[in-house]
């Protein structure tokens, strides 16, 4: 609910990337991201189809997770505001993973002629916002000593997201330079790399409505809470004391009539 945009990117990509691994193997070569294609060849159209579309299920799945985690930002930002953050760290991230290539080929030796295909940049971006801006909520222990939070799963496919190609390091590294540079509003990249008022009012008559959802109305907001997870843990907390208070009056009543 609330979260059109993030609804589109989790559902489109995802059908395309599976389409392209098990009817379409042959048109992946389109989706590939080699940069060795665009430096020498000029192949510009590369760095959209090349840095949208995972070819890869595994990157798919954890980044597709991760978009609907992040669907908080949209709820909290709009829809516009949102979509202004994507598109600038998208742009942002595409010239630092050009620049990284570059530097790790100067420093290490290391030629890197292609990258993991797929919104990677983007996505590793929002953590940026996600870890100054969501507050931590711990929900339990492990062996008493290591915290479980609202936080930890999304960190976790974070990591198994950057372990699962060989150069997701410099996505990973140039999605969150892009995420800090959008985010600290460094040179009003903000005010450069947005997208405007008549685009985002022609995408709300035209796409919102095939993605919008309607409210849930299973749940009942319980609180104050700033975010969906939050007002969700004061509902559990608040079912425990309710619990609790039950099984305190059951106790009373068994003594009363003892």
């Amino acid at each position: 609910d609330k979260a059109p945009l993030s609804k589109s990117l989790l559902l489109v990509p995802s059908a395309i990337s599976i389409l392209l691994t098990l009817l379409f193997q042959h048109y992946q070569k389109f989706f590939a991201y080699n940069l060795q294609a665009v430096k020498e060849d000029f192949q510009i159209w590369r760095l959209v189809c090349g840095r949208t579309i995972c070819l890869d299920l595994k990157d798919t799945f954890c980044s597709s997770l991760l978009i609907y985690n992040f669907r908080i930002f949209e709820r909290r930002y709009g829809s516009r505001k949102f979509s202004s953050f994507l598109l600038g760290a998208w742009m942002l991230s595409a010239l630092f993973d050009l620049l990284l290539v570059e530097i790790a080929q100067y420093i290490f030796g290391i030629t890197i002629n292609s990258l993991p295909s797929g919104f990677l940049g983007p996505v590793f971006a929002l953590f940026v916002p996600f870890y100054s801006s969501i507050p931590r909520v711990q929900v339990t222990q492990v062996l008493g000593h290591f915290s479980i939070t609202n936080k930890s799963l999304v960190y976790i496919l974070g990591l198994q997201l950057l372990t699962s190609g060989s150069y997701i390091w410099i996505l990973a590294l140039s999605g969150l330079m892009s995420g800090i540079c959008y985010s600290s509003s460094v040179l009003k990249v903000h005010r450069i790399l947005c997208v405007p008022r008549w685009v985002a009012k022609v995408f709300s008559w035209t796409l919102e409505p095939l993605f919008s959802s309607a409210e849930p109305t299973n749940e009942v907001r319980v609180g104050m809470g700033a975010t969906v997870d939050i007002q969700r843990q004061q509902r559990m907390e608040l079912l425990d004391r309710q619990i609790m208070m039950s099984q305190v009056a059951q106790m009373r009543r068994q003594r009363h009539q003892q």
